[in-house]
């Protein structure tokens, strides 16, 4: 059977170096169509310049302070027109056959919105009560969207952590979550030893505190 594409949104932020070895992996991991579009600053040079050079799927978006990631996403998904669409990042690590195990799940269950994928990192996501990265259906986003603006995926008022607990959660509500454990996109954060430290990194728990105050207060509107 004849899958249906899928987006893999990526934002980028001051990384380079990732450009390449991203792509590759994507395009080692997917045996079905797919689009690998980044979504960039405008003023991010360096990060344009290696985009341009491995001749990259790229947007640009105005700079922000907050809500960098959430931001480009959204764009990302307005872009776009495939029927599916993944909430990537440059430090991931696809798996072959994540999204054949994290699809099937959409095409078996038409109500189910959002799927979570295992990303060998987090205790909450190996437990399957949680997901950093996820595969949303588009019609979930455009007719349903965050827990109060339609036509967006993710909530854009979290400085960058949160806006996957918030994604989660509101389609735990709706009952349109399901997690699929055999979709490995293995997240390759420092935190759990599997990549370097860099000024985004290390702005982690400050954005972090920042972030769930903030998610503590919209919370009552999922649960």
């Amino acid at each position: 059977m004849t899958l249906p594409a899928v987006v893999i949104i990526v934002p980028v932020l001051r990384r380079p170096h990732r450009v390449a070895p991203l792509m590759e992996n994507v395009a080692a991991s997917m045996q079905t169509d797919h689009r690998l579009l980044f979504v960039a600053t405008d003023n991010d040079d360096g990060e344009l310049a290696a985009l341009e050079a491995a001749g990259a799927d790229h947007i640009t978006i105005p700079p922000s302070t907050i809500g960098d990631y959430a931001k480009k996403i959204n764009a990302g998904y307005e872009a776009s027109e495939e029927p599916f669409l993944f909430t990537g990042a440059d430090d991931l690590n696809f798996h072959p056959g994540w999204y054949e195990a994290a699809v099937r799940i959409m095409l078996e269950y038409p109500r189910i919105g959002v799927v979570g994928t295992q990303d060998l990192g987090s205790q909450r996501v190996i437990a399957g009560k949680h997901a950093t990265h996820s595969l949303v259906r588009r019609a979930y986003a455009t007719t349903r969207g965050t827990v109060d603006a339609r036509r967006k995926v993710l909530h854009d008022g979290y400085p960058h952590e949160y806006v996957d607990d918030e994604l989660v959660g509101t389609a735990r509500h709706r009952q349109a979550f399901a997690f699929a454990n055999d979709s490995i996109v293995e997240h390759m954060h420092p935190l759990w030893g599997k990549g370097e430290t860099d000024e985004l990194y290390d702005q982690h728990a400050e954005r972090m505190r920042a972030g769930r105050q903030i998610f503590l207060r919209r919370r009552h509107r999922w649960t």
